[in-house]
């Protein structure tokens, strides 16, 4: 390379420049090539961790992805200013960039970042039943940005990432068991102790209910019509409904057969001033 400057009459200076500089942006290359190798195989080494460690296969390959921008964006700075190029106004341009992006993005950026913390912390899994962002349903897939729901009538629902983190999350898969609450009414005249011994002969008559927690009923209140018994019981999660609904029918049917009534409010409207006669026919002139 010397030779060849010499021919073309370079003076020394501007030859050490050139030779200088040569050797800088072959070593910013070379840099380069391995770098893209270097980082390449530091991401997959990352997501393959992260999936031995039983984090979700999307998230994983985000986090790899993520991994893998940083360290490229690292190396580009670190390849251009050993390529002699200024960075510091490049570092400048890509914080700016990112803001704008940032400010442009921000309702997405706030479902991205819950996605991953759902994702990561497990609130809730693919199966269970659950009260996010307002919405019931069963849970049908997570995704980075939306969480899709199936309702108990067959509809599907895609709530963003965002509002699902930032409400309350109800599950009710999660514990594995629930519990029911009933509220029946009998007239004052039938016996309290009747009824709820009624009512524990078909907890104990039902296999579904839970012996541990104990269910139980109790006097709730004296209404208007009827003295008020709470009737609460513990059963698995998929057998709460069923459970509750058996329950029911057979609480009306026992209450029949052993003449405890359920009463019904009843109102009794009279007209104040009018005589027996208008009373009987309101249509007979007085």
């Amino acid at each position: 390379m010397t030779d060849f400057l010499d021919r073309l009459g370079v003076d020394h200076a501007m030859r050490v420049l050139i030779i200088t500089y040569s050797i800088r942006i072959g070593l910013a290359l070379l840099l380069l090539f391995v770098g893209f190798w270097i980082a390449a195989r530091l991401a997959n080494f990352g997501r393959r961790a992260l999936e031995r460690a039983r984090v979700d296969v999307t998230l994983a390959g985000f986090l790899r992805n993520i991994i893998y921008g940083i360290l490229i964006a690292l190396l580009l700075i670190q390849v251009l200013g050993m390529a002699g190029v200024p960075t510091a106004s490049f570092i400048a341009a890509i914080g700016a960039a990112g803001l704008a992006i940032g400010l442009a993005l921000n309702s997405s950026l706030s479902n991205l970042a819950w996605g991953v913390l759902l994702i990561l912390f497990r609130p809730f899994r693919v199966g269970d039943y659950v009260t996010v962002g307002g919405v019931d349903g069963t849970v049908e897939s997570v995704n980075l940005m939306h969480t899709y729901l199936i309702t108990p009538d067959n509809r599907q629902a895609v709530v963003p990432n965002a509002k699902v983190g930032g409400d309350a999350i109800i599950n009710y898969n999660v514990r594995g068991t629930r519990r029911f609450e009933l509220k029946v009414g009998i007239g004052y005249g039938d016996d309290i102790g009747k009824a709820m011994q009624v009512v524990r002969d078909l907890f104990a008559a039902d296999p579904r209910i839970l012996k541990d927690p104990a269910p139980g009923v109790w006097t709730e209140a004296l209404g208007d019509s009827s003295v008020n018994l709470v009737i609460r019981g513990w059963t698995t999660t998929g057998d709460m409904w069923e459970t509750q609904t058996t329950l029911l029918r057979g609480i009306k049917e026992r209450f029949d057969e052993n003449g405890i009534t359920i009463p019904y409010p009843q109102s009794e409207i009279r007209v104040v001033g009018a005589t027996p006669d208008a009373e009987r026919n309101p249509l007979k002139p007085s």
